[in-house]
């Protein structure tokens, strides 16, 4: 019995068999990171880990903190701010001051650095969105931001102009591009 001769199927597995197993495998991969991600993860409204972990589910909806405490600038400039480490010790200070989480945040005090907190909402650099014009006209959080009283980490969006222009058309406000949002 000699060998195949080069180009018949007694070969062994070419590259056109191996594309079935690399597709399987590739499938396999693909529903294990969809189970893991929905159905293993501890937390609900899988976004970006933050520096500390924080739960808005907890904060603003089991607490009902108010979305203004934290983020203090919201009702008077462009944008929300994000809460300064005093902010978080003011509370924290006493509530479960010993937890390893708030520890780390009087780490970031004492080094008099702010907490690297990751944004999860963005506008494109081009447009000039103003949180107080929205705030003054109450327009409610959830309306752009979702139920984050529901979640423990947003998911956060990148937000689109058709989305706006959407939500400016239902509400009956302003459309002109350059008064808006380009000026």
């Amino acid at each position: 019995m000699g060998r195949a001769a080069p180009g018949s199927n007694d070969a062994g597995p070419s590259g056109s068999n191996l594309a079935p197993v690399v597709l399987t495998g590739l499938c396999a991969v693909l529903v294990i990171g969809f189970l893991y991600n929905f159905y293993v993860r501890p937390v609900i409204g899988i976004g970006p880990e933050q520096p500390i972990p924080f739960s808005h589910r907890l904060h603003a909806g089991v607490k009902e903190i108010r979305c203004r405490f934290c983020h203090p600038y919201v009702g008077y400039a462009g944008s929300p701010g994000m809460p300064p480490v005093e902010k978080c010790l003011y509370c924290h200070e006493y509530i479960i001051n010993k937890h390893p989480a708030i520890l780390k945040e009087h780490r970031y005090l004492n080094m008099e650095t702010p907490t690297p907190w990751v944004k999860v909402f963005h506008v494109p650099e081009h447009v000039l969105f103003n949180h107080q014009r929205h705030v003054q006209k109450d327009v409610v959080c959830r309306k752009c931001h979702g139920d984050v009283e529901g979640k423990d980490r947003l998911r956060g969006n990148v937000f689109k102009m058709g989305f706006c222009v959407n939500c400016h058309r239902d509400e009956g406000a302003n459309l002109d591009c350059w008064l808006a949002c380009h000026s």
